[in-house]
């Protein structure tokens, strides 16, 4: 449950309310909120004469439910919009890890030529295999602050543990919780009390409920911006990647009031797959679509199967437009 107290009570009050009702007490426009366990389901009379009004959920996805706040929430970025009701879908690009100065330099000037405003690229790499190309950790961290100062690009990057997650989050403009560390509750609140935007990947063997709930940890700390991304779950499947659960996307924009943002690179594993998904999740009306590109990905250190080159980006990108404008929507 989600109660939104009156205005002007004491706060020795709220702190009591709040320690009776198990509740983390937060602030959300000026209002002061109580979330509570979704299994209370009403209010008891002598608590009803402090409330505003209260919202009951089904679940413990409560902060980010339809059923408290019908509306999507807007996240911004600086001078980027995402969610809210402005039917825009944010280009977010860029090659799966931040590999030198001459690579990322590339890449950036490649994406401002397009008018691509979003740049996402890995400095810390939680792989599965120790063997595999870690990250540049914090050259590369110091790379990207280069390229949005030199470039005007905003930039996204991923935390991998909580050890660096205050240098991410300072250096950065979007906090990316990576599928790996969904669940890395360090992370989450560090996120939730900084309230930098963040955007969230769903683990790959995670349930909605799960994906939402990591969300909410967010949330009810105190930080609204916050980004879910649909990146592919494991099925049964081994001829591609991950699987990209479209379905899944349906339902979070139907009882979800979070901006959604998809990634078709990490889903498919392959580069001739990803154009045809971004175009479905375009016309599915997502509010983002995450696209990796490289300039010459048969090198790239990470993830090279699934990058494309910037001649097959610019075909993708040039083909979004028209599909965004069939579903009401345009591409920024």
């Amino acid at each position: 449950m989600v109660i939104h107290l009156k205005k002007g009570l004491d706060e020795n009050r709220v702190s009591a309310l709040a320690a009776e009702l198990k509740a983390i007490r937060l602030r959300e426009n000026g209002t002061q909120v109580l979330v509570t366990s979704s299994s209370l389901l009403q209010i008891d009379p002598a608590i009803e004469l402090l409330v505003d009004e209260y919202f009951v959920c089904r679940t413990d996805i409560q902060l980010a439910s339809t059923e408290y706040r019908s509306s999507k929430r807007l996240v911004t970025v600086g001078d980027l919009h995402i969610g809210g009701d402005l039917k825009q879908t944010l280009m977010i690009a860029g090659p799966c890890s931040v590999e030198s100065e001459p690579q990322i330099n590339t890449v950036a000037e490649f994406l401002v030529g397009l008018g691509v405003r979003m740049m996402r690229a890995g400095c810390f790499k939680p792989r599965t295999s120790p063997y595999s190309f870690q990250g540049l950790g914090l050259k590369g961290l110091e790379l990207l602050a280069h390229v949005r100062e030199n470039t005007g690009l905003k930039i996204i990057t991923e935390v991998k543990d909580a050890t660096h997650v205050d240098a991410v989050i300072e250096m950065t403009d979007v906090v990316q919780v990576g599928a790996k560390a969904m669940y890395d509750h360090g992370i989450l609140n560090a996120c939730a009390r900084s309230r930098k935007p963040v955007l969230i990947k769903r683990g790959f063997g995670s349930t909605l409920q799960e994906f939402v709930q990591a969300a909410e940890f967010v949330l009810s700390g105190g930080n609204e911006n916050v980004i879910l991304c649909e990146r592919g779950i494991r099925t049964f499947e081994h001829k591609t990647r991950f699987t990209l659960d479209l379905c899944g996307v349906a339902y979070l924009k139907e009882h979800t009031n979070l901006p959604i943002v998809v990634d078709p690179s990490h889903a498919m594993g392959f580069a001739y797959g990803v154009p045809d998904l971004a175009r479905a999740a375009m016309a599915m009306g997502v509010d983002g679509l995450l696209i990796e590109t490289h300039p010459n990905p048969k090198t790239a250190l990470s993830d090279a199967s699934q990058q494309l080159d910037f001649g097959e980006f610019v075909a993708l990108y040039s083909s979004l437009p028209m599909i965004a404008k069939a579903v009401g929507r345009r591409m920024i």
